[in-house]
């Protein structure tokens, strides 16, 4: 008996913090070639955070609004989320304990352990772009990841 196959969706990720840390916000919007010129976007703030924390959020808050298994193009403007699973560095802090090579916690352990969670449901793919680089959906992320944050410092009280 043949498996359909799983749906194909490329996710594009950002966060903004500023000051760093600070109030922060997040980004993402959801493309399937299966509905062209149809694509969803979500956004979050959150306050005193930091722009990593912000950039891992939106890769989990992305991946995690899928309804089903999917196979997953995920690109991000941040070589830190890119490069723990592209460069192995995920695989070495599980083996560690959640320790870095210099024997220290790593940072945002739970939203990794979140986002690890959510790649073993889906088939993810890591791509990177240069951040404010016209490229036009990374662009609308950080559109929707300021906006979120300015909404939130604005509720604060802040700039």
């Amino acid at each position: 008996m043949d498996t359909p196959e799983k749906p194909l969706v490329q996710i594009y990720t950002d966060g903004a913090c500023s000051p760093n840390p600070g109030t922060g916000g997040w980004g993402a919007i959801l493309v399937s070639p299966d509905h062209p010129g149809k694509q969803r976007e979500v956004s979050g703030a959150e306050p005193d955070t930091t722009n990593n924390r912000m950039e891992l959020t939106a890769a989990v808050r992305a991946l995690d609004t899928l309804k089903r298994t999917c196979r997953v193009q995920l690109t991000t403007d941040s070589q830190y989320v890119q490069k723990a699973f592209t460069e192995g560095w995920l695989v070495r802090w599980q083996r560690n304990g959640w320790k870095t090579a210099s024997k220290q916690p790593v940072a945002n352990a739970d939203l990794w352990r979140d986002l690890v969670r959510l790649t073993q449901l889906h088939e993810v793919s890591w791509h990177w772009v240069r951040g404010h680089n016209e490229h036009p959906l990374n662009t609308r992320c950080d559109e929707l990841a300021v906006a979120a944050r300015v909404q939130l410092a604005g509720q604060q009280g802040q700039q």
